[in-house]
């Protein structure tokens, strides 16, 4: 009985990978990833926040400071009228991480961390008796569409890590990488972020907000888009591993393998 060694070759591979899943997989800024014959590297990308126009009211109101946080890129611009206030807030922060699944043939992405972040300072005035409140570190769950964050607060809020921060209403653009040789880049804008109560009510203690800044925080959630939108553009590259030749011996114990279940189906066929 003779045997085609690309066949062998063929049957091995098809075996080794016929019973496999999905497998859950974590990718780091500067690290790689290897399943399913495919290494997955060079993850690079950002997130913007650009803060909602009815946020950057509630700020002007408190004649709140907006200052960077960490690793970002913060861009403020406030009209020198101080009834107009702040007309545009955006904080890009750098993708450090994502988590998914990978099957062979597409990458789906259910997680993203970014680094940094800013900081809301507010003195004693009309609409609160001062305080601070920082958010860094965002983790954003594309499954259940929620936005986690470090906080670090005045008036005894301290330091809260991965806390519950906001609900995503919506999100577009691809959350997955098809399996391909190359750089692949999705785009994604994740819209009407919606504080959740546990988190507003750090906010209002961190930054001493009195009733009335209490109100005017609270109206945020009614703005279509919340406390603001994220627009971020995430980038991987893909490559092909070649799969490992096996080694002599694991072919004769194929073919031995092989020449048994052919003499077992003789023996059958005899009877």
């Amino acid at each position: 009985m003779k045997f085609n060694l690309k066949t062998l070759v063929v049957a091995a591979a098809f075996v080794a990978g016929g019973a496999a899943n999905a497998a859950s997989l974590t990718l780091d800024k500067g690290g790689s990833v290897t399943a399913f014959g495919w290494t997955v590297s060079s993850l690079t990308g950002s997130g913007t926040l650009e803060f909602s126009e009815t946020l950057r009211g509630a700020l002007s109101l408190a004649d709140a400071s907006v200052t960077p946080a960490g690793d970002v890129e913060l861009t403020v611009v406030r009209d020198p009228d101080p009834s107009v206030g702040y007309t545009s807030i955006l904080a890009k922060a750098g993708v450090t991480g994502l988590t998914g699944n990978f099957d062979g043939t597409t990458l789906g992405i259910e997680g993203v961390k970014t680094s940094g972040g800013a900081t809301q300072t507010l003195a004693a005035s009309d609409v609160s008796d001062g305080g601070f409140v920082t958010i860094t570190d965002l983790r954003v769950d594309l499954v259940n569409m929620d936005v986690y964050a470090n906080i670090v607060g005045g008036n005894g809020v301290g330091t809260i890590n991965d806390i519950k921060l906001w609900h995503i209403s919506t999100i577009s653009g691809p959350t997955s990488f098809a399996a391909v040789e190359g750089v692949t880049t999705a785009e994604n804008v994740l819209g009407g972020l919606k504080i959740y109560d546990d988190a507003f009510n750090v906010f209002v203690k961190a930054t001493g907000l009195n009733e009335l800044g209490a109100a005017s925080l609270s109206g945020v959630n009614d703005d279509p888009n919340g406390y603001g939108v994220i627009r971020s553009t995430i980038s991987v590259t893909a490559n092909a591993v070649a799969p490992a030749v096996p080694e002599p011996s694991t072919y004769a114990l194929m073919g031995l393998g092989l020449v048994g279940l052919g003499l077992v189906s003789r023996r059958r066929a005899a009877r």
